[in-house]
């Protein structure tokens, strides 16, 4: 067990949970990063969108490891990715610890600084 990650995701949760309410899991957490990848502002989504959301989410906090790239955006403000390999195949548990190591890296040491803000 990994007790340095372990922290560190209690503190990116609690961060969150402080900004946003208690309660957060996994799925929330990619949910909010996918608004604030799109960039534009807190709004009412369809069920599609939010999906699309939680995809550019878990493109977003995958480009460092080398599974996708950003190709641009399309005309309505969406961020593309590209696949550049593929995700191993992983049991539920590690798929789990791999996206929230992650989201982890993509907040880094002070997950309370990000929150919020806007990216361009």
């Amino acid at each position: 067990m990994d007790v340095l990650f372990e922290q560190q995701w209690r503190a990116l949760v609690d961060a969150l949970e402080s900004r946003f309410g208690g309660g957060m899991d996994l799925q929330d957490i990619l949910y909010l990063v996918g608004v604030q990848e799109l960039g534009q502002g807190f709004r009412t989504f369809k069920k599609q969108e939010k999906m699309d959301l939680m995809h550019v989410a878990i493109c977003t906090v995958l480009v460092p490891q080398g599974f996708y790239e950003f190709k641009g955006r399309d005309e309505d403000g969406w961020p593309h990715f590209e696949e550049l390999s593929a995700l191993p195949s992983l049991e539920p548990t590690q798929q789990d610890r791999l996206i929230r190591r992650a989201l982890v890296d993509y907040f880094g040491p002070d997950p309370a600084g990000i929150i919020g803000q806007q990216t361009s």
